[in-house]
């Protein structure tokens, strides 16, 4: 299937239960700035205007997410077939979509635990990326010295210095058309080589293709440990007084 202007969707797999935080239920749902994390990434992907519809993959049992998405249910979607990793709940997603999208519209997978993206990220993700036939995602280039380490006798041990040129760190979105993702994501799961995926780009990258990198933010951060809690709070309440942040 193919569409004359393709159009943008989201696509948030929050099928997780975030182990790494510590916390009683699934970080997608801790209280973040005054609402449930998820909800700020719901929020970005309503602002930004040139996103058609959002979906959100979780798990058959999941409880709370009704509640979440209720504010957005214009502008969002639950999809309850999540699967048991992060790249399942994403071809799960995609099949469940497939009566919805065509085959050259754009997806944009996004985390669900990078609740400082903006409406303006996303579009600078868009506007950059434009036609190119490969896709791209957001990312942060390497400013700080990096170090390979290895075992010492008080623990982690700098073993040498590795040279930070042309090094980046993704982030989310991550945007491909609907077909290419999920040939690349089939690709990589019935290939054995799932377990070398840790992001849609580096299945991409697996398949013999290159992304495109668009520079995002500090502010896009993933809540993954407790402390990451308290910084992105930081970046929620600087962009609530400066509503012109990127």
């Amino acid at each position: 299937m193919h569409s004359l202007s393709p159009r943008y969707f989201a696509l948030i797999p929050a099928a997780g239960v975030g182990a790494r935080m510590q916390a009683s239920g699934p970080k997608q749902y801790l209280p973040l700035a005054g609402k449930a994390m998820l909800s700020h990434t719901l929020g970005a992907f309503a602002g930004a205007a040139s996103i058609a519809h959002s979906f959100v993959v979780v798990s058959a049992d999941d409880g709370l997410i009704d509640a979440v998405v209720a504010p957005f249910d214009a502008h969002a979607s639950v999809l309850r077939c999540g699967g048991v990793t992060r790249m399942d709940s994403i071809l799960n997603g995609l099949q469940a979509m497939a009566g919805t999208v065509s085959d050259d519209d754009w997806i944009l997978v996004h985390d669900a635990a990078r609740p400082g993206l903006t409406p303006a990220l996303i579009e600078q993700l868009i506007d950059t990326v434009g036609a190119h036939p490969v896709g791209g995602l957001l990312a942060l280039p390497v400013v700080d010295t990096v170090k390979h380490a290895g075992n010492g006798d008080g623990g982690a041990a700098s073993l040498r210095t590795v040279p930070r040129d042309g090094l980046w760190l993704a982030q989310t979105p991550q945007m491909f058309r609907f077909a290419l993702l999920r040939e690349a994501l089939t690709s990589a799961r019935e290939g054995g080589a799932a377990d070398a995926i840790t992001d849609d780009a580096s299945a991409i990258e697996a398949i013999g293709l290159v992304p495109v990198l668009v520079e995002g933010h500090p502010c896009n951060l993933k809540v993954t440990l407790p402390r990451d809690i308290e910084i992105a709070s930081m970046y929620l309440a600087a962009a609530a007084s400066t509503p012109t942040q990127p």
